[in-house]
């Protein structure tokens, strides 16, 4: 007795509805239905970015339970031990958009590196340097000391950042994502903590996917 659609209490579990256009309470809440899920997640060191693992825990495992059944996934990959902000999402066509390298949708990384980074090394860095077979787009380096500061991407090859400081003879020790297209990371949310998108913030990805 406590469902009801469109006024009429519904005592049968098989009674079928229209998400789209009837009016579902449950115990006094109406339900909104919304295709798409939408969570911003704060990720902490030792979870993969993937749905399923044999090994290590996954970052959708991160999200309350009820969302299994939507089955959301990552947007794009954190390394294992890279840390920060990380979209989780069932939207397969806004995904594919937003990592797709033709779209030069933006992520920026907070880094340390173990030695310091030269003005030769920023410059080789921004113009591209050779990661085993495959030369890097330009990027943007900004410094904040000799050994921290941000890095902007465009693409997101396979351990790029770690592989990009190798290549300048140097070692990545601490690597975090601030920022993800029109997405800045929430520093309220605490590591492994998430969050809803707000319906603004999911139109802006949406414009810059286009």
């Amino acid at each position: 007795g406590l469902i009801t659609v469109n006024g009429k209490v519904v005592d049968k579990s098989q009674f079928s509805v229209d998400p789209i256009n009837d009016k579902i309470v449950v115990d006094g809440e109406e339900l909104v239905y919304k295709k798409y899920a939408y969570l911003v997640l704060n990720k902490p060191k030792g979870y993969v970015s993937a749905t399923t693992d044999g090994a290590y825990p996954t970052v959708v495992e991160l999200a309350p339970i009820e969302f299994n059944h939507r089955e959301i996934f990552p947007c794009g990959r954190l390394d294992k031990n890279t840390l920060g902000l990380m979209l989780l999402t069932n939207n397969g066509p806004l995904s594919h958009k937003l990592l797709a390298p033709k779209r030069h949708v933006s992520k920026k990384y907070y880094f340390k590196a173990e030695d310091n980074v030269t003005e030769c090394d920023r410059v080789r860095l921004e113009s591209g340097v050779d990661i085993g077979g495959y030369v890097t787009a330009p990027c943007t380096v900004e410094m904040i000391n000799p050994k921290e500061g941000y890095i902007t991407l465009t693409e997101g090859k396979y351990h790029q950042i770690k592989l990009m400081l190798k290549a300048v003879c140097n070692k990545i020790e601490y690597l975090e994502r601030v920022t993800f297209g029109t997405l800045t990371h929430d520093e309220s949310l605490e590591r492994g903590q998430w969050r809803y998108l707000t319906e603004e913030e999911i139109a802006l990805l949406a414009e810059a996917a286009k």
